[in-house]
């Protein structure tokens, strides 16, 4: 099915399910413990032997030898998997560095060798004797050190965006400023850690893995082993968590694959959180510069947005200018992405890439510009709002309802208790302040596929190798094919993560949902026709409701179109030029109270309100469970989540849970999530966007305001530490 031109009246506007708070259908099998992730698959592959994996013990270097006579002999071990036996290797598209690594090393704690035992202790005593010497190379591990020499990404024509002359508008303006602001490397940090098992059935290769782009990683695993991608299959039906940190085939999965031919017999391999953290992926660091041009009375005249950060050689940079580009109003602009080489492991997708941390300085900057201009913060955003893209005043936005977004959490969060003058407002030793920030994240649509089975009990399946990373991708597809299908939720399955269903848009980019769904409309609409010729019935005419399907003044029982057997349907939806047309995008409003202990400077955040507009919210339950899971990432952004880079030898010091500081519990405030009654006809027949990263985007400048507004120090230097605070706060009282 096409999309190309904007929604009208279809079944999804009747919202009998779709729109309904519903409990996750995949519920009671995770509370349970029913539910099978990737390294629980036992019954699939019975007889699974252990791997574990032994990674490099230097950043940047050759390995010029490698004894593994010792390992092999210990007790249990079946194989043992090197380069110097793997085979011939390729490099997927979406991997930066070789997977096993060997002589070359390309990052700390890249795999260079997995042991495969019959237990698991076996495989971890047995890789302890692995005995490796290198020969090690200087390595760059400092963004701002290298920041000199960082270039304009190669082969990106977007890198750079220029609109009038920022530089002599910039000059000239009667209020400016000129800030840099700095965001660390960030972990992902996901529950479950990436897991795999791998059998082998002659020269079929099946990998139950935890992966969120089924076919992104099939493709790649093929490509890597040197294997037509029909010989692999991929089954991810949970994922615990993934965050962008599952979005491509990681070693592990190669790994078990090579191992299990090695052993001849299923191996699993998980990475242990050390090589969470330094062998696959993280957010990269990023410096930013922004300079903000305004008239007197608040109109910006030039901004402009630089951002620097690095990568491993062939790596991309973290796009931190793209909300610039379409956020705020302003006739001279100017946005540049430059590209350090760093010798750290592998920077690349996490939650909201670009936005998060591109937010993490621009709404910091809008609230230094309003400081300045001595304009509430909310009242000057609102003043430079724009109903077009900045950069292209001819191209509308298909909605935006940031206004709307403002004032409403303005008005519900109590804005006006707030001190306009910092430092002022105490409830006894603690400091109290508010904060806001915009939140803005683009609408993606991707091609995205789904197979409909309907059986002579009336019972829909779904399959479709969609991926549900904790989102509620389960729910919300059993409700699209309810809707569709004029079934009740109970009559639906759904089957997900399996590179033997059609292909989905796969669980990222905040794209997953709005066109997951589409993709089940689409078959949904071709398995309508199917049944109404079935029953002799006009499909135009044909209303499908409470298990029925009616037309021409007759209904017949839904479940009657599949006596005579099984009826399939399988269809995607396809997207023309409407993105290209107009802009799509999702907005918000973040506001945060702190308080601030005026003696320690420990913060504490004490109320969250998030206000977002993103088109049609298909489950407010699981959508506000993505946001206030957003919420608290956000939080821990601000306050204490940062990779410690070791200068010398080039890893993440704190590369476990004890030393990388997450948000728990005790944490987290009371949080209030507010969604505007939207829908986008632009972007899909669902008329939904995405909101899951939405929810992140803002927060972190919205607690550095707040905690600005608390003290009167501001910081610019992420994460909002206690001894960024202490020698600048008030005097006591």
């Amino acid at each position: 099915m096409k999309f190309t031109t904007p929604a009208t009246t279809n079944p999804i506007d009747q919202l009998k399910v779709v729109g309904r708070p519903l409990d996750r259908v995949d519920g009671p099998a995770k509370t349970s413990g029913s539910a099978p992730y990737a390294y629980e698959q036992n019954d699939a592959a019975p007889n699974a032997a252990y791997g574990y994996v032994v990674g490099a013990g230097v950043a940047k270097g050759h390995i010029t030898s490698m004894n593994l006579d010792a390992a092999r002999r210990a007790p249990g071990v079946l194989a043992v998997i090197s380069a110097e036996n793997a085979g011939t290797l390729g490099k997927g598209k979406f991997n930066t560095a070789k997977l096993l690594g060997g002589p070359e090393i390309a990052h700390y704690h890249q795999a260079i060798a997995l042991v495969v035992a019959e237990t698991f202790e076996q495989a971890r005593a047995a890789a302890g004797l692995v005995k490796v010497t290198y020969a090690k190379e200087k390595g760059a591990y400092e963004l701002d050190k290298v920041k000199g020499a960082a270039k304009q990404p190669k082969g990106d024509d977007n890198a750079d965006t220029k609109v009038g002359d920022f530089e002599r508008a910039f000059a000239g303006a009667p209020v400016r400023l000129d800030a840099t602001y700095h965001t660390p490397d960030q972990s992902h940090a996901m529950m479950e850690p990436h897991a795999s098992i791998a059998a082998w059935e002659g020269d079929k290769l099946t990998v139950w893995t935890a992966n969120q782009m089924i076919d992104w990683s099939r493709g790649d695993l093929a490509k890597t082993l040197g294997i037509p991608k029909e010989n692999v299959r991929l089954i991810s039906p949970f994922i615990g968590g993934g965050f962008g940190g599952k979005l491509f085939l990681r070693s592990e999965a190669l790994l078990a694959a090579l191992g299990a031919r090695a052993a001849k017999r299923p191996v699993k391999v998980a990475l242990s959180r050390p090589l969470m953290i330094n062998n696959t992926t993280h957010r990269p660091a990023t410096i930013q510069r922004i300079r903000i041009g305004a008239t007197r009375d608040g109109k910006i005249s030039a901004i402009g947005h630089e951002s620097w950060s690095g990568d491993l050689p062939g790596g991309q940079p973290e796009t931190a200018v793209m909300q610039t580009r379409l956020l705020y109003a302003g006739p001279h602009r100017m946005t540049r992405m430059r590209l350090a080489v760093l010798d750290l492991p592998e920077g690349n997708a996490m939650r909201a890439p670009g936005e998060a941390p591109g937010l993490m300085a621009l709404e910091i900057a809008m609230d230094e510009m309003a400081d300045k201009l001595k304009i509430d913060p909310v009242t000057f955003r609102i003043l430079n709002d724009t109903k077009v893209d900045p950069e292209k005043p001819g191209r509308a936005f298909s909605q935006r309802r940031l206004i709307d977004c403002l004032r409403s959490g303005a008005e519900r969060f109590g804005w006006t208790e707030r001190s306009a003058e910092p430092g002022k407002k105490r409830e006894g030793r603690w400091l109290i302040g508010m904060g806001v920030a915009s939140a803005f994240r683009n609408n993606l649509v991707m091609k995205s596929g789904a197979r409909i089975r309907l059986d002579a009990k009336g019972v829909v399946t779904v399959e479709t190798d969609m991926t549900d990373i904790g989102t509620g991708s389960y729910t919300i597809i059993a409700q699209t094919a309810a809707e569709m299908m004029g079934v009740a939720i109970d009559k639906v399955v759904v089957k997900l993560g399996d590179s033997s269903f059609p292909v989905s848009a796969g669980s990222g980019g905040q794209w997953g949902a709005n066109s997951a769904t589409a993709g089940v409309y689409a078959a949904c609409m071709k398995m309508r026709e199917t049944v109404a010729q079935k029953l002799g019935m006009n499909p135009a005419e044909a209303q499908f409701s409470d298990g029925a399907v009616s037309a021409g003044g007759k209904s017949v029982a839904l479940a009657q179109a599949a006596q005579g057997g099984e009826l399939v349907a399988e269809d995607a939806m396809e997207y023309g030029d409407l993105d290209k047309k107009f802009q799509q995008s999702t907005f918000g409003a973040h506001f945060v109270e702190v308080a601030v202990d005026a003696a320690t400077g420990e913060t504490r955040v004490r109320r969250m309100l998030a206000v977002c507009a993103a088109g049609r919210i298909l489950n407010p339950k699981s959508a506000r469970s993505q946001v206030i899971g957003a919420m608290t990432m956000g939080l821990g952004a601000a306050l204490m989540e940062e990779l410690v880079v070791d200068k010398r030898s080039g890893f993440f010091v704190n590369h476990d849970l004890a030393g990388y500081e997450v948000p728990v519990h005790a944490d987290v405030p009371h949080q209030d999530v507010v969604f505007l009654d939207e829908t986008d006809p632009m972007s899909s027949p669902m008329k939904a966007k995405g909101v899951g990263e939405l929810g992140i985007c803002g927060v972190a400048a919205a607690i550095a305001n707040a905690v600005y507004n608390a003290t009167g120090v501001r910081v610019r230097d992420y994460p909002v530490t206690l001894d960024k605070l202490l020698d600048k706060m008030p005097a006591m009282s």
